[in-house]
């Protein structure tokens, strides 16, 4: 495997066990399942698709913090490679230090009894990263800074701060432990467009600095045009589409990636109503169909589409894809705009 590469997944999957009353059969809920993923170092790798698709539940057992059901994720930490799934608690501690989550909620995700100052400071003093509180104080102060907050909002409640600024709250917490890689959950769904804007520059300013390796899980794709440098999509648990940013947005080849960027809405007057729509619901995933999981939202499915389930398909330019009619979609034009 690359040095380059700090994350990487392996036949991943993660399931949910349900609960089928008194007398009816159990049900898996099969959240993520069998995704290969490589995130290289200092990349700001964006994880697209709709509410449901599972994006969270990966970004959460990347980080060890959902159950792995099957499959293998590996940590570089600089020395050596390390399994997830065959961590001890000592070396669970350390990968906690180097891998930290932003919340999607900027509201519910700080406790309202604590000052800003505690809010930060608490991974320090959990995971025993200072030795003193002076050490405390200073790596709070060095990381507010950092993020745009003033010293004197270090003594305030969250109650008295906008979202934009609970947020830039949350981010220093996450980044307070010097961490490695990062997995921003959503993490400006819940403000208004010009503090997006703000967030989403602090937060590649603060990569750029920090040399940190990102996880940005959204369903904005125009969010993830303006940071990633490489996207993945997904469906009903799997990746379906994978490529460098700008190829993907140039040339998107999976029917679900293409109705996902037709969606972004365009300030020209001629672009509008061109949209593809998607008919139907994302499946349970507790009862997905046979063969393509996409083939009962796609116009393009066909027999092979119902029977067997696509693998994704490697190019020489990084692009990979899951589809049986990539290929044809892309050189047939009466095909692309059916």
């Amino acid at each position: 495997m690359s040095n380059d590469i700090l994350i990487s997944a392996r036949d991943l999957s993660v399931h949910f066990p349900l609960r089928g009353g008194l007398f009816g059969p159990k049900q898996v809920v099969r959240a993520v399942e069998g995704v290969n993923l490589d995130i290289e170092k200092g990349r700001f790798f964006g994880l697209v698709g709709e509410s449901g698709s599972g994006k969270t539940t990966l970004g959460k057992a990347l980080l060890k913090a959902a159950p792995i059901t099957r499959g293998t994720v590996t940590y570089d930490d600089g020395e050596m490679r390390h399994e997830l799934t065959e961590i001890t608690a000592k070396g669970l501690k350390d990968y906690r230090s180097r891998s930290q989550l932003i919340f999607q909620d900027p509201y519910a995700a700080l406790s309202p009894r604590m000052t800003v100052r505690d809010i930060i400071a608490e991974p320090l003093e959990v995971m025993g990263l200072t030795a003193s509180r002076e050490e405390t104080d200073e790596r709070v102060r060095e990381i507010a800074a950092k993020c745009r907050l003033n010293l004197e909002h270090l003594r305030r409640f969250p109650h008295a701060f906008s979202g934009g600024q609970r947020q830039r709250i949350s981010i220093a917490r996450a980044l307070v432990s010097n961490p490695r890689f990062v997995v921003a959950d959503e993490s400006v769904a819940a403000l208004d467009v010009s503090i997006q804007a703000d967030v989403l520059n602090l937060l590649k300013e603060i990569q750029q600095e920090m040399g940190l390796t990102f996880l940005f899980v959204s369903h904005d794709l125009s969010v993830v045009a303006h940071v990633c440098d490489h996207v993945a999509v997904m469906y009903l648990g799997r990746l379906v589409e994978t490529a460098p940013t700008r190829e993907l947005f140039a040339a998107p080849r999976h029917p679900y990636t293409k109705a996902l960027l037709s969606a972004i809405p365009s300030l020209d007057p001629d672009d509008r109503g061109k949209a593809q729509k998607l008919e139907g619901e994302i499946p349970s995933p507790t009862n997905q169909p046979p063969g393509c999981k996409f083939q009962t939202r796609c116009p393009f499915a066909i027999d092979i589409c119902r029977r067997d389930e696509p693998k994704l398909e490697h190019s020489s330019t990084g692009h990979e894809v899951a589809c049986h009619r990539w290929k044809e979609l892309m050189d047939d034009r009466s095909l692309q705009t059916a």
